[in-house]
């Protein structure tokens, strides 16, 4: 046989339309499969049945480049410069910070990307079957196309292909397209050009599993061609992202390595000119400076500040893969979210009976049969109306589905077989029935099967009680119009009327009500099959739909939906509070898509735009731009029309968070700036290409992501301002100095800099991080992607306000213990020209611990944005707290212990000196506040921060 080539003489259209026995042709294949020869020369021509792995990068590479990177450069200079300096101790201090830094980065990566080898678990290893004219067992992976598998319920499918005979095959698709209905296959040829992959009833795919019947299939595409390779390709092919934050912080440490030298030679040129200093002295100097400017403490106070807020959130039921991940939540303006599982509970329930006489509002949810069946203000039971028995006793007797009981008290109910048929069942059992006795009395002798052709299924019964005159009956249950069109009668109020064109009309018009709110819609009818019947073969085994499916009479419809869970509706409300936009993307369809988006809030206006896979297609990136400006719902999405979403989305600027479960989310989450999976649905796909995982399905628990998100962030920059603000009380004393020309000591020696740096600066900046967020969080927008993390506002704050703050205590400090030892204007200082003078130890001792003692009324000052600290409780934060003995006890220390007091040049401190500086932390503190209420005043905000005319919305 010759081999046809994969997908370009046999595409996925065309092969759809070919009956069985000219599929085998199309394919170069027979009923009685390959032949051993010709298997073995199709996989020589196109290679084994894999998933390929992409090239990745040397792993010692992706270790050494979290050392390479601008800051981490910056931090091996700044330890060159600590050792030139004569400080060989803090050299070693800012490396250990270096190696700290970058292994934990490469443990996050390394942790991170594992998309490819979880595909390859979800295949199985052999597959059934037909070579040689008889059944073989075969790797998977030898399979080619043209070879005819033979599928029974439970298997796995190994390969994408056309079904050429098929008994009762249901395939469960949900890793593919995410819903979790199992879809009935058939071997007719399928002659509709409206239809994706997943939709065609004829096609199986590689990666889904058969959840009832058997079959046979023929190979139509291998490895990366199928529809499951190709997801596999997408999601190898995307490039590494940035988070906004990683995109910041290397602007920041672009910026402030400009800064930093930029300063250094400033104070060179300074000193040589005012100081008259040597070249070589004003170099090391100068050195020293530039150490003073490069924040030491950024890196690992960013990266500790993201774990604890990992911790926080994992209390929330949102695990986090990625540290920079945890800040993208914060800036995340849009979610894309699925439908089935995260937004709804996954759980077929019916919710409404008809019957041309009444209809019925039934109570409670999911699969647990807690409820009772409703109308007329009161509870109805089977046994108080003969049509409701008949509705919900063939409604149940006519499916296959099975509850299973939870094992333990308050577990939940799941299901064997199709969640549509089960939701039946916990109908008819609210309704008082039960259901193994209706089986005992009305036996099943036949069933005749579910076809996507017929849209029905018929299940034939035996009677202990005649019903209509007939010892056996059909119960026929299908799509609406169907057996409305094969109905002759109809029960009324408990008897069998003909069927008039009035009372068809009124059945149609309930249906089309039910459809317009996104219910799905079931009907139920029944033929009583009389013995000496004419046409009616004697023997069940006879029965086919053609004798049994005519002459229907109609019961009534059971209305369904899959409910949404009862906290989303507030959570897409806050959501749109916050400024953030949810868009639904879903693989069911489109009414029932924009009827759940409706009921959640999602959607409000009349009129949404919705768009299905095929339209999608015929859509210009342009046109879904602007319709991705309004309300818009996607239904219907193929794996590669969800990644064409999110990529120009993106392209429009927005930072996407996108949900999922599947194998077909995958290459969405992965392109998405923050890829959030299922935990308890989700494939092991998803959540290896997901950046965090949501330990309960739940949308809910979206939005406290993306609250402490946007707390990170707020409180990244709480800490920048506080590491920043120590810059200009390092800097100004040393100003004074080169302006003085020497006339006024060095305030500050470049070792006790490096102390602030990397000891009193970092610890409290910790307890930032932990700050919770300010009760107005999720009342801000989105914040802006491309606003810098060091804003004017920022800068202007740390430098110009909080910096003059410490720098005149500072410089106030210095100077009180030079005058405390009996220098007065017009003298010469003490340390002039005498670096160990003791009084000169004891200034800038002083001058060293005014800094900290300032910080002490800073860090409290920076634990809010705009509210008053004591809104929050001045000592509620305990890491704050902790941070704040930590660098009092760090002076106490360096200060009293000889070994420490030479290496950082400091001396004990009396009684006044300890008086001037317990005074530093409340003054910094009022003034801030005060400063804080002006603001506050001025914009009609309150004490928490929060502006007053939005307070009645919260």
């Amino acid at each position: 046989m010759e081999a046809p080539k994969q997908a370009s003489s046999s595409p996925i259209e065309e092969i759809a339309k070919l009956t069985p026995d000219k599929v085998f042709s199309a394919m170069g294949t027979a009923a009685a499969g390959l032949t051993s020869d010709e298997a073995a020369s199709r996989q020589a021509q196109c290679g084994k049945n894999t998933i390929q792995a992409t090239k990745k990068k040397s792993q010692v590479v992706v270790f050494l480049s979290n050392f390479t990177h601008l800051m981490a450069i910056l931090l091996w200079v700044a330890g060159i410069i600590a050792f030139v300096a004569g400080m060989p101790e803090l050299g070693v201090a800012v490396w250990l910070v270096n190696v700290i830094n970058g292994c934990f980065s490469y443990w996050q990566e390394h942790q991170a990307d594992k998309a490819t080898e979880a595909l390859k678990k979800m295949l199985p290893s052999y597959v059934n079957v037909i070579r040689d004219g008889h059944e073989q067992k075969i790797l998977a992976e030898d399979l080619v196309h043209g070879d005819v598998m033979l599928l029974e319920e439970g298997d796995k499918i190994s390969a994408d292909g056309r079904v050429v005979r098929a008994s009762d095959l249901q395939v469960d698709q949900s890793t593919l397209t995410g819903e979790s209905n199992p879809v009935r296959k058939t071997s007719d040829a399928v002659l509709d050009e409206d239809l994706t992959a997943s939709e065609t009833p004829n096609l199986v795919f590689e990666g889904t599993s058969v959840s009832e019947g058997n079959g046979r299939v023929v190979v139509t595409q291998i490895g990366m061609s199928t529809e499951f390779g190709k997801i596999a390709s997408l999601t190898q092919n995307m490039g590494e992202k940035q988070s906004p934050l990683q995109k910041q912080l290397d602007h920041l440490t672009k910026q402030i390595t400009v800064f930093a030298l930029f300063m250094g030679i400033v104070f060179l040129v300074l000193d040589v000119v005012f100081v008259h200093n040597s070249i070589a002295a004003s170099f090391i100097f100068a050195l020293g400076m530039v150490v003073a400017f490069i924040p030491e403490g950024l890196l690992p106070t960013v990266t500790l500040s993201l774990a604890m807020a990992v911790q926080r959130m994992s209390k929330r039921n949102a695990l986090v893969k990625s540290l920079s991940s945890v800040e993208a939540l914060g800036s995340t303006s849009v979610i894309c979210t699925d439908k089935t599982g995260t937004l709804t509970q996954n759980e077929m329930t019916v919710n409404h009976l008809w019957t041309p006489s009444r209809e019925y509002e039934v109570t409670g949810v999911g699969y647990a049969p807690k409820g009772e069946v409703r109308a007329d203000g009161r509870s109805f039971s089977a046994a108080d109306d003969d049509d409701l028995r008949l509705l919900l006793v063939g409604g149940a007797l006519c499916s296959n589905a099975r509850l299973i009981e939870p094992e333990k008290e308050g577990g939940r109910y799941t299901v064997l077989g199709d969640p549509t048929e089960a939701c039946l069942l916990v109908s008819a059992q609210k309704a008082g029935l039960d259901l193994s006795e209706e089986e005992r009395l009305i036996p099943r002798v036949r069933e005749l099967p579910f076809e996507s052709r017929r849209k029905r299924m018929s299940t034939i019964h035996q009677l202990e009680r005649p019903l209509d005159g007939a010892t056996r009956v059909a119960f026929v249950k299908g799509a609406p119009n169907e057996l409305v069109r094969l109905s002759t009668k109809v029960r009324v109020n408990g008897e069998v009327v003909e069927m008039t064109d009035s009372l068809r009309d009124k059945i149609m018009h309930a249906n089309d009500g039910y459809a317009e709110d996104g219910l799905r819609v079931l009907a139920v009818a029944y033929r009583p099959i009389h013995r000496d019947e004419k046409g009616v073969p004697t023997s069940v085994s006879e029965y086919t739909p053609d004798v049994i499916e005519h002459d229907l009479t109609f019961v009534g419809l059971e209305v369904m939906q899959d409910p949404p869970r009862p906290e989303v509706a507030a959570a897409v409300a806050e959501c749109h509070r916050a400024g953030i936009r949810v868009i639904m993307i879903t693989g069911d369809y489109g009414l029932t898509a924009v009827s759940i988006a409706r009921k959640i809030g999602i959607v409000k206006s009349a009129h949404p735009k919705v768009f299905s896979g095929p339209e999608l297609e015929k859509t210009s990136d342009e046109e879904l731009r602007k319709a991705l400006e309004g309300e818009v719902v996607f239904s219907r999405m193929a794996p590669e029309q969800k990644l064409r979403v999110v990529e120009n989305l993106q392209a429009m600027g927005e930072v996407v968070a996108v949900t999922g479960d599947g194998v077909n989310d995958s290459p969405a989450l992965k392109k998405a700036d923050i890829g959030v999976a299922m935990g308890v649905t989700g494939t092991d796909v998803a959540k290896e290409a997901a950046d965090m995982i949501l330990t309960d399905d739940n949308f809910a628990s979206i939005v406290s992501a993306v609250e402490e998100g946007r707390a990170v962030y707020a409180n990244i920059r709480k800490f920048m301002l506080y590491i920043l603000n120590s810059n200009v009380p390092e800097a100004v004393p040393s100003a004074v100095y080169l302006f003085s020309g020497g006339a006024v000591p060095l305030p500050l020696t470049t070792m006790q800099i490096l102390t602030i740096d990397l000891g009193t600066d970092m610890f409290p900046a910790l307890g930032l991080g932990s700050e919770p967020p300010e009760k107005d969080v999720m009342n801000r927008p989105p914040r802006d992607p491309s606003e810098p993390l060091l804003t004017g506002k920022v800068m202007r704050k740390a430098f110009l306000w909080y910096g003059i703050l410490g720098a005149l205590s500072s410089l106030g400090a210095f100077f009180f213990a030079q005058w405390a030892a009996g220098w007065r204007p017009g003298d010469t200082m003490f340390g002039v020209g005498a670096d160990l003078d003791p009084t000169y130890v004891r200034a800038t001792t002083m001058a060293l611990a005014a800094i900290v003692f300032s910080q002490i009324g800073e860090v409290m000052n920076c634990r809010t944005e705009l509210a008053s600290v004591f809104s929050v409780g001045l000592f509620s934060n305990k890491q704050v707290n902790k941070g704040i003995l930590f660098e009092v006890a760090l002076i106490v220390f360096i200060t009293l212990f000889p070994p420490f007091q030479d290496v950082f040049h400091t001396c004990p401190l009396n009684a006044w000196d300890y008086l001037y500086l317990v005074l530093l932390p409340p003054a910094v503190l009022a003034l801030e506040e005060a400063r804080k209420a002006i603001v506050r005043r001025q914009g009609h905000y309150d004490r928490n921060g929060v502006r007053m005319d939005t307070q009645s919305e919260r």
